[in-house]
Formats: C-alpha cells, structure tokens, sequence
C-alpha cells in the first residue's frame, strides 16, 4: 500500500494575462512532474485553470510604468506585504515569480532573505533598459529561467544561475502559416481583408489605446472599405472599458468584432495587425502576423524611459531580429493616420508582408527548444531536495530525450 505523499506549497505570482499564460504552462509541467506540489499566491484564470489557488486579484498589478504604478502604489505595497507574511506562515519552499519584476524582484530579495529559495522566470528586459536593476537581482534570485537565448551569457557574467527555457508559446503554436484554419475557426472568408487590434491587456493600457486604435480603424476603413476588425480583449474589464468607449465615439457602426480573449487566434486570422507594445508583438510574429507596434503612456513616464533605454527599438520581434523588422510608432507619432498609413504598407506591399513571414518563422524557430522539458530539469535540482531527495513520478527515458536533443539545437 502506497503512502500518499505530503503536499509541498510552491509561491507563485503573475501579473498580467500574457504572464498568467507562461506561469499556467509552467504549472502544468511541474505538477505533471511533481504532483505533490501546490501553487498558492497572486494568480490569473489560467493559472487558477491549471491548479493554482489566488489569494489576491491579478488585475491589481497590471499596470505598466512610474506614473501608473505611483496611482496603486499603496494598495500594491499593502498587498505585497501582506503576500509576504502570508507566504512565509503557511510554510512556502520555493517562490517563482513570474515577469512582473517591479512587484516580484522585492518580494523575491525578502523571501530569500527568509530561506526561500527563489526563481524569477522571465528575464527584465535589462539588455533593452535599466541595466542596474541586475544587482537587484542577484540579490533576490536564486535561479533565473530566461525565454531569449542571448539572456542567459548576462546572467552568467553576472554570477547568478539561470537557464534558458525557451517560449512557451513558440511550443504550441504552429510551424507553420496557421491562417486559414484560424480563418475557418472565426467563420471568415479566406479571401476576406482581416485586421486585428490589439489594445492592451491591462485597463490602464486602454485608457491611452481604446480611443486611438478605433479612430486608427476609422482612417484605415477609408482607404480598405471591405476591412473587418477584430477586437480581442483579455478579461471583462478591459472588455467593457473598450465597449463604452466605442459608443462614446459613436463608433457602433464600424466593423469591429469583440472578441472575449482568443488573441492568438485573432492574429493568426489577420492580414495585419496593430498590437500594443509588449508580449503580444512577439505572439504576432510566431503567428506570422505582419503588425505595427504601437504604445502611448504617461509623457513623464515615456520621458523617463526613454532616457534609460539603449536599444533603437521597443518591439520584440525588432528585438530579436536586431533590424527594424515592424513599424515601431510611440507616444506623439502613435497618430491614427500614421497608424493607419502604416498598416496600409503591410496590405499593399504583399512581397515585404511576405518576407516578413519568413524572418517571423525564423524567430520561432530560435525559442521553441522544448520549453516544458527545460523549465522540469531546471527546477529539478531545487525541487528534489525538498521533496525528500527521491522523486521517481515522470521520469521518463523520452523526457531524458527531448531534453538532450533540445540542448542540442539551441546549441
């Protein structure tokens, strides 16, 4: 007779819906690991999907740069603190925070401190901007798993362990044009002119992107009459925060289909796509989306942010390439004609739409490594320990196999 085995409390916090996704799929691979785990902390509805228990509500901390955050401040500071606590009296041994650095670097730096052993997963973009912040996390971060292969030799310069796991989403989305059968899944004709805006995930996103992108629509409906709109917004707030800024404009009569999350869908349906900035231009080009990248924020932020960048682009997919692969438009030249001349490029200009494609599967290529294999065998050597040293659930010769032979491709 098999003794059942104790319950191990792993912390976990995500902020936002792109890293409720990466932090469900990471669950979903450790649990089928490690089934004796459970994940408590600040998590999404796809986190919560996949087993995890929420004792706070994620859309608290979707907001994005200084001026924004100052406005939640003390309701994110009392939360923090009080997730500490929290954490720490129901016994947690691991910690993964998930993106959200501004939160979770802080609460990682006071867990370790506490004998927690931590892991961020999903690198700050410090190769793009306040490249400081790596002693903050050599501070506060045991091992850091990293989604861009040329992430980890900072880490390894900086003396602080990290593995590169991959993308997540470069595991499932397809290999190749997914367009049509995403097309036969929204019911829309194949011949059809299919343009998707991406607004943001967050409400603090929409208060500077709902009224651009649908006067955006408006310009570009001119110029493409048979255009059809597509909307996908991530939860019901932001859902209806857009709805009551389309009647406001009196903006009722315009194609746009509002889509209750589906994103990725909507941009493998399109022929162009306006995405804000974020992770959502990086799910636009492994779904072979040719888009333009937009974002508007508060100008001390946007002032402060752009003193402390070093890189020419914002874009991941330009990121990635290291050349201006999409059109980047920012702050004052985020304008609905400028927008609207731009994504009008993409349609008109097929040959350039389809070299992009092309560089957009190469980067796909780079960051599908076997994500849920490398995510297990990092976090093996800091999970066994904890589990009594001795975890033969899952460990199987294929796994040993993908594992090894995704090593050998990133090499």
């Amino acid at each position: 007779m098999s003794v059942a085995q104790p319950l191990i409390k792993v912390g976990i916090v995500a902020g936002e819906p792109s890293g409720d996704a990466i932090a469900a799929s990471l669950i979903r691979a450790l649990k089928a690991e490690f089934p004796q785990l459970e994940f408590v902390g600040i998590a999404g509805p796809k986190m919560q999907s996949a087993g995890a228990k929420s004792w706070f509500d994620m859309e608290m901390l979707s907001v994005r740069g200084y001026v924004e955050v100052l406005r939640r401040f003390r309701k994110i500071y009392a939360m923090r603190r009080e997730l500490r606590s929290r954490l720490e009296r129901e016994k947690v041994r691991l910690f993964i925070g998930v993106d959200a650095p501004d939160f979770n670097l802080g609460l990682e730096r006071d867990l370790k401190r506490a004998g927690i052993i931590t892991v961020h997963y999903v690198s700050p973009s410090i190769w793009a901007w306040r490249g400081e912040r790596i002693h903050k996390i050599k501070a506060a971060v045991d091992h850091m798993l990293t989604i861009f292969p040329f992430e980890q030799a900072i880490y390894d310069k900086a003396g602080i362990a990290s593995t590169y796991v991959g993308h997540p989403f470069a595991d499932e989305f397809p290999k190749t044009n997914p367009r049509d059968a995403a097309r036969t899944q929204l019911r829309l004709k194949p011949a059809q002119l299919v343009v998707s805006l991406l607004p943001g995930s967050r409400q603090t996103e929409l208060d500077y992107h709902a009224a651009l992108f649908i006067d955006t629509a408006r310009v570009l409906l001119k110029q493409f009459p048979d255009a059809t709109f597509l909307v996908p917004l991530a939860t019901r707030e932001t859902r209806e925060q857009f709805d009551a800024m389309k009647w406001k404009m009196g903006a009722q009569d315009l194609p746009l289909q509002i889509l209750f999350g589906h994103a990725n869908l909507a941009l493998a349906a399109a022929d162009v796509a306006l995405v804000a900035s974020g992770t959502a231009t990086l799910e636009a080009a492994m779904l072979r989306c040719p888009h333009v990248v937009a974002y508007r924020m508060a100008p001390t932020t946007f002032r402060m942010m752009k003193r402390k960048a070093y890189l020419p682009y914002v874009g991941l997919p330009n990121i990635l390439a290291g050349e201006w692969l999409v059109p980047e438009l920012l702050q004052d030249d985020a304008t609905p004609d400028n927008l609207a001349q731009a994504m009008g490029n993409w349609i008109r200009h097929r040959d350039l739409a389809n070299r992009a494609r092309t560089r957009f599967g190469e980067i796909h290529q780079t960051l599908a490594v076997c994500n849920s294999v490398r995510v297990v065998e990092a976090l093996r050597p800091l999970l066994t320990p904890l589990l009594g040293g001795n975890n033969s659930v899952g460990q199987h010769a294929a796994q040993g196999a993908a594992f090894a032979e995704a090593t050998r491709v990133a090499a």
